[in-house]
């Protein structure tokens, strides 16, 4: 399966803020939306991601106030991205490795959605439930 079997299923629905944004702004939009994190776009440019992982680190820890800071003061801007085509398995190891949980899926320079450590989790767990199903029946003889 690819990633773009994922973003068939889920749509590619992208929940953003501009770089300009306070911090604050974007957890309200977080948690309105009920995600962990939202991609950072300067109009059609993928630029950045925010996490509740870089608000616990970068505002929290730091003692910086989140009405004050702005996201791009505080987003992660070295961004993995992957394209439609990248096999499920290889983004598993991708976020493992790198110990990220969001992977904004990129063709042609555009972006097209975005793919969550749960997406590709969700996704492996179906496929093995297939490959056990067909198995028992194989074995029941059906």
């Amino acid at each position: 399966m690819k990633a773009r079997d994922i973003l068939s299923r889920k749509g590619s629905h992208v929940i953003s803020v501009s770089p300009q944004s306070s911090v604050l702004d974007a957890l309200k939009v977080m948690a309105e939306k009920n995600v962990a994190g939202v991609l950072v776009m300067e109009g059609e440019k993928l630029v950045g991601i925010f996490t509740e992982r870089d608000y616990a680190r970068k505002i929290i820890l730091k003692g910086k106030t989140s009405a004050e800071s702005k996201i791009s003061e505080v987003m992660v801007s070295n961004l993995i991205t992957i394209t439609p085509d990248n096999d499920i398995s290889d983004c598993m190891r991708l976020m493992t490795n790198k110990t990220i949980r969001h992977l904004p899926v990129v063709e042609n320079g555009k972006l097209v959605g975005l793919i969550s450590i749960g997406d590709v989790v969700r996704t492996i767990i179906e496929e093995q439930q297939d490959v056990i199903g067909h198995l028992e029946q194989y074995i029941a003889g059906a």
